[in-house]
């Protein structure tokens, strides 16, 4: 028997994940935190996301058809609470640079993956989007920034 919303959400915080920023290029730099994201497939490679619909940034995302998955590292707090506002210039301030198929690619990260859409499914209130890999690359550092009941912390071995 399901339980109420806020029950679920709160047993859903009880799986800690990482939070990336997608971003893609339209005429100009667009970005939203994201915390539903994985891998799906090593043959093909494919990884995947799950916007909310609610979401005016998905839209132009889905239209530009190549985006970047930016993994964020531990001190990227900040970057993760200002991609998750809605109406703002998110890219105020933060440092970036085009990626192989101009995706902005987030200074700091751990890692990004510049994919292709590859399909869009609908999954209630959020779209299951998978996306193809085109170029990879690794940053410096180590620890991620993880989201864990509500609240940010990190991870160390």
């Amino acid at each position: 028997m399901m339980t109420d919303p806020g029950t679920f959400r709160r047993i859903l915080s009880h799986f800690a994940t990482g939070i990336v920023v997608v971003t893609a290029h339209d005429g100009e730099p667009i970005g939203m935190t994201c915390q539903s994201f994985s891998s799906v497939s090593l043959d093909p490679p494919l990884v995947m996301f799950c916007p909310a619909r609610s979401s005016q940034t998905w839209p132009r995302i889905r239209a530009a058809g190549i985006f970047a998955i930016n993994i964020l590292a531990a001190d990227q707090e900040a970057v993760c609470r200002k991609f998750a506002v809605s109406g703002t210039d998110k890219f105020d301030g933060i440092d970036w640079s085009p990626g192989q198929t101009g995706a902005p690619i987030l200074s700091g990260v751990l890692a990004h993956i510049e994919c292709r859409l590859e399909s869009v499914l609908a999954g209630g209130d959020h779209d299951i989007v998978t996306g193809h890999p085109l170029h990879v690359g690794e940053g410096p550092g180590f620890e991620p920034l993880l989201f864990f009941r509500s609240q940010y912390g990190g991870f160390s071995a």
